[in-house]
Order: C-alpha cells, then sequence, then structure tokens
C-alpha cells in the first residue's frame, strides 16, 4: 500500500473526529458571524478533494466499468443527493454539535436505512473496486464505519454553545 496514498485516504478522519469530539473548539475557532456548519464544508471540501487525488494516483482506470459500478454508484450517489437535499448544509455538516436546532426527518431514506449517507458513500465506493485496489477501498470503508460508532453515541451535553 503507498503511504501517500493512504494518509490521503484517511485525511479527512481526524478533522472529522475533532469537530464530534470537540465542537466548541470548532465554533470558537470559527468566531463570531461564521457559520461553523459552513465552514466545515468549505474545509471537508478541500479534504475530499486530496483523497480523490489519493485514489486517482493509485487508481487504474478502464473502460467500460463492469456492470455492478452502475447500479452501486447511482444509488450510492442517490442516497448522499438525498441526504443532503433533507438536512440541508447545517444537517449534513454537524450543525447539531454547533448548537444549531436540526429538525427530526423521518423521510425516506431516513427510517429504511440506517446511517443513509455513510451508506451512500460506501456504495459508491463498492462501485470503484474494478479500478482501485482493494486495500483503499477497505481503508475508507472502515475510516466510514469508525464514524458511524463515533456518531452513534452523540451525548446532548457535549454540544457547543453558539457564539452569541
Amino acid at each position: 500500500m503507498g503511504l501517500a496514498a493512504a494518509v490521503g485516504v484517511l485525511m479527512p478522519f481526524p478533522f472529522y473526529y475533532w469537530l464530534w469530539t470537540q465542537p466548541q473548539t470548532w465554533v470558537n475557532l470559527c468566531g463570531k458571524g461564521r457559520d461553523p456548519s459552513k465552514m466545515m464544508a468549505y474545509v471537508s471540501h478541500f479534504l475530499k478533494l486530496l483523497q480523490f487525488i489519493s485514489l486517482c494516483s493509485v487508481s487504474s482506470l478502464s473502460w467500460p466499468p463492469p456492470f455492478y459500478f452502475y447500479p452501486l454508484f447511482a444509488f450510492g450517489q442517490f442516497l448522499n443527493f438525498r441526504v443532503y437535499q433533507l438536512l440541508g448544509e447545517s444537517g449534513t455538516y454537524y450543525g447539531v454539535r454547533f448548537g444549531k436546532s436540526i429538525p427530526w426527518v423521518t423521510e425516506f431514506p431516513f427510517g429504511y436505512i440506517k446511517d443513509p449517507q455513510y451508506v451512500g458513500s460506501i456504495l459508491s465506493l463498492l462501485a470503484c473496486l474494478s479500478w482501485v485496489s482493494f486495500q483503499y477501498i477497505l481503508l475508507w470503508i472502515l475510516s466510514y464505519l469508525f464514524m458511524i460508532h463515533l456518531e452513534s453515541k452523540e451525548d446532548p451535553a457535549t454540544r457547543a454553545k453558539p457564539l452569541s
């Protein structure tokens, strides 16, 4: 396994861990007048770009992809899109941890699929197995499973207090 590619795949997860476990430090760092969810989204998008570049560095693209690519990738991206559509930026990017009131959502895929955004991401990764070595996909999936476990133990007492 290429160390640089593995580090690139793992890069966002310490950031997510920090924000989940220490949300007040992020709110304070963002400062008054800056939306911590929006700032998290900016940083997350940059880290996702680095992940993508890391995977591309160890990929071997061929066309056409195997048949399983299409349903896995399409459904995975549908789940990601739907989660973002229902929760918005604040709901997707830890708004509840940053002290925001996020309404509870029960529409599909919520209530039908546990952790639908992570499931969608995992399906999309599995779709790419013909292009990327299993070890990188597994590392990324294990990181998602770690975050699912971490986020399942949310303690409301540790939520950040918005800056006034």
